[in-house]
């Protein structure tokens, strides 16, 4: 199962909340969260092929456009699912990976989830009916391992089927 992440300034570790211009790139390199992870994809036959990124200032200020480079990316790409996130507990970054996620998903042939902080629930209330979205803690609150073993989990379900309940 190939699996492409897509982060924020602050998950890629090439920025911190405040140093929110990072253009938009991406790495064939595990960074971030997928360090975590990879373990947990390794388990059902995943693989990171790539992680795409850039900061929440860069796609605040031209959302429509970051995103449609983004899902060119994807389809380039082409892999078997896309994870958005974890957000953890920032907004912007809960509204950049909700919105990327439903636009690959309605733009592409590729599955996509959006991985959000609970806290964040207007985002989460916003998208719930409209993609695979997983809950997940705050940054350092506990259950944050298991919260990335289910979203390996259920990437792999969405790859497997149709529809995720």
């Amino acid at each position: 199962m190939k699996v492409i992440m897509i982060l924020d300034q602050v998950q890629s570790g090439y920025g911190t909340k405040n140093d929110k211009m990072i253009p938009l790139t991406g790495t064939k390199e595990i960074i971030g969260p997928g360090v975590i992870m990879k373990p947990y994809l390794k388990e059902i036959d995943g693989n990171i092929v790539a992680t795409l990124y850039c900061g929440t200032g860069t796609y605040l200020e031209n959302p429509e456009e970051v995103s449609r480079k983004l899902c060119g990316m994807v389809k380039r790409l082409n892999p078997d699912v896309v994870i958005c996130g974890p957000s953890l507990s920032y907004a912007d970054s809960a509204s950049m990976c909700a919105k990327v996620a439903y636009d690959i998903v309605t733009t592409t042939s590729t599955k996509a989830l959006a991985a959000i902080s609970e806290d964040r629930s207007e985002v989460i209330d916003m998208y719930n009916d409209k993609i695979t979205i997983i809950k997940t803690p705050n940054k350092g609150e506990s259950g944050l391992r298991e919260a990335f073993k289910n979203i390996c989990s259920v990437a792999k379900r969405l790859v497997d089927s149709n529809e995720i309940e």
